[in-house]
């Protein structure tokens, strides 16, 4: 990580990575056999299908991202998506209200008693495998350890699942989403801490693809309260989204 890449994180994330908004259905197919090549493939969370292309039912009322590799374009890095409520069935619950439906605390947040079109649900966060070099990581479809931000002597960043994040976020805040939810491992909270990021877990620990907990963060205040080493990174990632949708 050179001194230009720790002072400005845009300008790392520039040299390796574009992102896009996967507006249109070339792109939307890209992003679907990532998904099979993680899912499917590698993880076996999900069957093998004979178009290599891994499909759900909230995917027709999904917003999603893919990240490629800028020296090689055709080169798919990861994606991820957005998961908002079904227009035609608002109250219908997402996919996280679902799995969660027994451990959700409602005391602190009801997802049911929310204006159904500002909520929205990241998921489905995939990180093709030659990115996924770590001890231990192959069995995870993305992750954020502490390690990805290395030491005062050997700093780095761990661009590919936050880049994925922000390109969400960045997604959210065009479709007038407040509240963002997702279901992670539990030590994401600490991680997102030191990016500036407030998720607040909201119901207890689960069994899915490993334990899980459901969490809760506000859009407006990932980016109001972002740290400033993140806000390059953040306007860089927020543009290429922007220029993607333009470009649709």
């Amino acid at each position: 990580m050179s001194l230009l890449d720790r002072i400005n994180l845009g300008y790392g994330f520039r040299k390796y990575f574009r992102i896009d908004a996967a507006h249109d259905e070339a792109l939307r197919d890209q992003v679907y056999r990532v998904r099979h090549e993680v899912y499917c493939e590698e993880l076996k969370f999900e069957p093998e299908r004979p178009d290599r292309r891994e499909v759900d039912a909230y995917d027709a009322q999904s917003l999603h991202c893919l990240l490629r590799g800028v020296d090689e374009p055709h080169t798919l890095v990861g994606c991820t998506r957005l998961v908002l409520a079904n227009p035609d069935d608002p109250d219908a619950p997402l996919p996280f209200e679902r799995t969660c439906a027994a451990t959700l605390d409602r005391s602190i947040i009801d997802p049911a008693k929310m204006p159904r079109g500002r909520i929205a649900e990241v998921s489905r966060l995939a990180v093709c495998a030659r990115y996924r070099r770590r001890k231990g990581e192959t069995r995870k479809p993305a992750d954020i350890q502490d390690e990805d931000f290395g030491s005062k002597g050997q700093p780095r960043f761990p661009y590919i699942p936050v880049g994925l994040y922000m390109g969400a976020i960045s997604l959210a805040m065009r479709h007038d989403i407040d509240t963002l939810f997702v279901l992670t491992e539990p030590r994401l909270a600490s991680h997102f801490a030191r990016l500036g990021v407030d998720i607040r877990q909201i119901g207890g620990p689960i069994e899915h693809r490993g334990t899980r907990v459901p969490s809760a963060m506000d859009v407006q205040s990932i980016v109001r309260n972002m740290r400033m080493i993140m806000r390059p990174l953040w306007r860089t990632i927020d543009g290429e989204i922007a220029r993607s949708l333009e470009q649709g």
